[in-house]
């Protein structure tokens, strides 16, 4: 018995290695719940500085002015830069934790899996916004969001891919049913992100 148990702990101390040679694994559950709970709120905020994003007729009826535009991007650009500080800050303690290099090529990789697809995405939501297809942006945003997700799960931990697939479903939903952009937008940055980061931080602790 003794023996078998000895030899588990030595096949999941190998698996460990392996993984770690291999990929970046180091990424925190409090960021991920960190950036659900910004996006929450900024989806609020998005609410107040343009109601009519929670009244799906409203939404499909009116075009959004030049000005709540820029406020909206505004506000997406400030809920970016909060949610890169809280992952950049929780990874960094986390790799301290796992005596892991936060610079290191598979986390080279990895920003450059994830960066290609984003960009891509913010550079698509801006140019639908500016042409009147606000309604399209927050399905856009989950899609190649997703899609950078799926990309980067080669390099870091598998969890992420499924995380990344429900991303794009929930856009392709926000594609056929626009007026709820701003609901499904919270839904997949929001609370998918709050029960990964749960899911993440019981199962490997950090």
């Amino acid at each position: 018995m003794e023996d078998q148990i000895r030899y588990r702990e030595d096949l999941k101390a190998i698996r460990e290695i392996m993984q770690r040679s291999t990929r970046f694994i180091s990424l925190s559950g409090l960021s991920g719940i960190a950036a659900g709970i910004i996006a929450l709120i900024a989806a609020y905020l998005a609410g107040r500085i343009e109601p009519k994003l929670l009244a799906p007729e409203e939404f499909a009826e009116r075009a959004t002015s030049i000005s709540v535009l820029v406020r909206l991007i505004v506000l997406g650009i400030l809920a970016l830069l909060f949610s890169i500080t809280g992952a950049l800050l929780f990874t960094l303690r986390t790799a301290r934790k796992n005596r892991e290099s936060i610079w290191n090529i598979h986390f080279r990789q990895l920003m450059i899996q994830l960066s290609i697809p984003l960009f891509a995405g913010g550079a698509t939501s801006l140019i639908f916004a500016f042409n009147g297809l606000m309604n399209l942006v927050p399905a856009m945003m989950l899609i190649f969001y997703g899609l950078a997700l799926v990309g980067a799960s080669k390099y870091t931990l598998r969890d992420i891919f499924g995380l990344g697939v429900l991303e794009i479903l929930l856009g392709l939903t926000g594609l056929m049913v626009p007026g709820y952009g701003l609901w499904l937008w919270a839904m997949g940055f929001g609370l998918f992100h709050i029960i990964y980061g749960i899911r993440m931080y019981l199962n490997y602790g950090s």
